[in-house]
């Protein structure tokens, strides 16, 4: 068994030609850094809910899921077997409503990632359509994640895939905010990631719509004009932004259990809401 990346979340090894084991961690990163405690877990909700979607969304795009069983009995449950594909270096972004860096943005130009947008929205606002904002793919240890426009999307990946990319994307979070509103849930913005199989097949691959890659806001909650209650990720990057004593550099603060659990909370309920299926 082959260590190949240690990633902020997910390790990935190999033990065949051909193929990956992705083991999602119960790690929890904000601002590139990984902050020093556990979600308990987390790294199942993750792979339980990314194996829901990708059943979901299969006849959308292929993804690159072999097996969730055939994986080491100490990481079952938290890996996925999966084809070894070329990751495109492009994340994936659509964003359906007005929120994080999408708001900040809008503020400072009208725009995001080059998109002109209607004047005169608030935060939280839904957009008059999805738009895709895709960013770079930076290493934590290089950078941070930079938006990109359509063009240097094209200009990094060609024409043919950059159109792909986008239509993929959209269509993807169009199907899957289609689903979560009948749920009562609101596809707030979605992080997706593709890959090359070695005859070109656009691929989705790593996880899809999760918490960790995505902003979930409820229907019932939902009030444009101001920052909403999120059950995702945002959790644990609410309360680091509230700290105000951490300059988002290595080492990170250590999560407080109230967090810790109102987190586990929160992935658990998004997972039996959207899948209607009992976590216990």
């Amino acid at each position: 068994m082959q260590l190949l990346h240690k990633g902020k979340v997910r390790d990935v090894y190999s033990d065949r030609p051909g193929e990956v084991i992705l083991v999602a961690s119960d790690r929890v990163s904000v601002y590139d850094v990984v902050l020093p405690t556990p979600i308990p877990d987390k790294g199942k909700v993750l792979t339980a809910l990314s194996l829901w979607w990708f059943d979901q969304l299969a006849d959308v795009v292929p993804n690159h899921v072999i097996s969730a069983d055939d994986v080491p009995d100490e990481w079952r449950g938290r890996a996925i077997r999966c084809r070894q594909v070329e990751i495109v270096p492009v994340e994936c972004v659509a964003r359906g409503y007005l929120a994080g860096s999408g708001w900040t943005s809008y503020q400072e130009s009208g725009t995001v990632s080059g998109v002109a947008l209607p004047d005169g929205l608030l935060e939280g606002s839904r957009l008059p359509e999805p738009v895709f904002t895709p960013t770079t793919k930076t290493p934590p240890e290089l950078g941070h994640d930079e938006p990109m426009t359509y063009d240097e999307v094209v200009a990094a990946v060609g024409d043919p895939l950059a159109e792909r990319l986008r239509d993929t994307t959209l269509t993807l979070y169009r199907r899957a905010a289609e689903v979560m509103e009948q749920r009562g849930i609101l596809l707030v913005d979605t992080k997706v990631e593709f890959g090359l199989a070695p005859d070109g097949t656009l691929v989705l691959a790593d996880e899809v719509i999760t918490p960790d890659s995505s902003r979930f806001w409820l229907a019932s909650q939902w009030e444009p004009g101001r920052r909403q209650v999120s059950y995702d990720k945002q959790v644990v990057r609410d309360w680091a932004q509230d700290l105000g004593t951490w300059d988002k550099t290595p080492p990170g603060p250590a999560i407080p259990e109230d967090v810790v659990e109102r987190t586990r909370a929160v992935y658990i309920e998004m997972y039996e809401r959207i899948t209607g299926q009992s976590w216990s």
